[in-house]
């Protein structure tokens, strides 16, 4: 008997974290199979029973951005801060459904998940990890059809700005996920409890877009006694500095963006703590 007891090697003991600080990503690293297989399952399950599948990502945003002509640029006669006002819809609705995607899908992560999670272990955070990385694939998408579109205009006479800045494009996809995802684990582990967060997040969602300088720029609100209603986003700075990047124009300051990466790094850091706590025993709540 002792022997036998001697010889057995469990490679993988689960036990609860005793610090709320112990956030697991040694267990993420291990599992980053896993990660690329809930990756790949994202993206197919989204399109699989759709007649026009990875299409979707680009009627979307052309629909949208024709929607913002008729009403803010036709309409509302908004600047467009030099830029061409189809380019400057197109581009803020792209880094913005990007964010928009990322935290509404991970604010329902115990909920929507809550099957899986009650029959086999593994580390939690991958599946919010895994929305994140996924999202990334329609982003492509839909800054590909922006591509496009600036091309379409350089043969028109509208030259298009490369220059050093585009390097920053990386770092700013970068920073709208990880504040996507800091924000939607936050959601996720209170809708255990609070059902009604479900429904705030949809509506929060679109009341937000409007507090973001997708559909005007910053400088339309000079003078303007909310415009300090605008600049507490921490989505604004990256919305103005995908902009510069791509056409050099726009109310931009590199400085600007620490806010918005002290944001993501603090969102990230209680989303994490929360998180952990929560799936210790979510499974009584769900």
């Amino acid at each position: 008997m002792n022997s036998h007891k001697e010889q057995e090697h469990w490679d993988l003991i689960i036990r609860p974290r005793a610090n709320l600080f112990d956030l697991g990503l040694k267990d993420i690293w291990r599992y980053r199979d896993l990660l690329r297989l809930f990756v790949k399952r994202d993206f197919v399950a989204q399109y699989k029973q759709t007649v026009l599948g990875p299409v979707w990502n680009i009627i979307q945003p052309i629909f949208t951005t024709i929607m913002f002509l008729l009403v803010f640029g036709k309409i509302a006669n908004i600047p467009t801060d030099g830029i061409k006002p189809t380019l400057f819809y197109m581009a803020g609705i792209t880094i913005w459904n990007y964010f928009s995607t990322c935290f509404t899908t991970t604010s329902t992560t115990f909920v929507t998940n809550a099957a899986i999670f009650g029959k086999v272990y593994f580390p939690r955070m991958v599946l919010p990890l895994s929305v994140v990385i996924s999202n990334i694939v329609r982003f492509f998408i839909q800054f590909g059809l922006l591509l496009v579109m600036m091309v379409y205009y350089q043969f028109n006479g509208y030259p298009i700005h490369i220059g050093l800045e585009w390097l920053l494009i990386p770092f700013l996809v970068l920073l709208m996920g990880g504040i996507g995802l800091g924000a939607g684990i936050i959601i996720s582990s209170l809708t255990t409890k609070y059902r009604e967060f479900t429904i705030l997040v949809s509506f929060g969602v679109q009341l937000m877009m409007y507090a973001t300088p997708i559909a005007y720029p910053l400088s339309y609100l000079m003078g303007k006694s909310y415009k300090w209603v605008i600049l507490i986003n921490p989505l604004t700075p990256v919305v103005e500095a995908f902009r510069y990047a791509l056409f050099g124009k726009g109310h931009f300051e590199w400085s600007s963006l620490i806010y918005s990466v002290l944001f993501m790094i603090g969102s990230l850091v209680i989303g994490s703590v929360i998180f952990t706590k929560t799936e210790r025993s979510f499974m009584d709540t769900v």
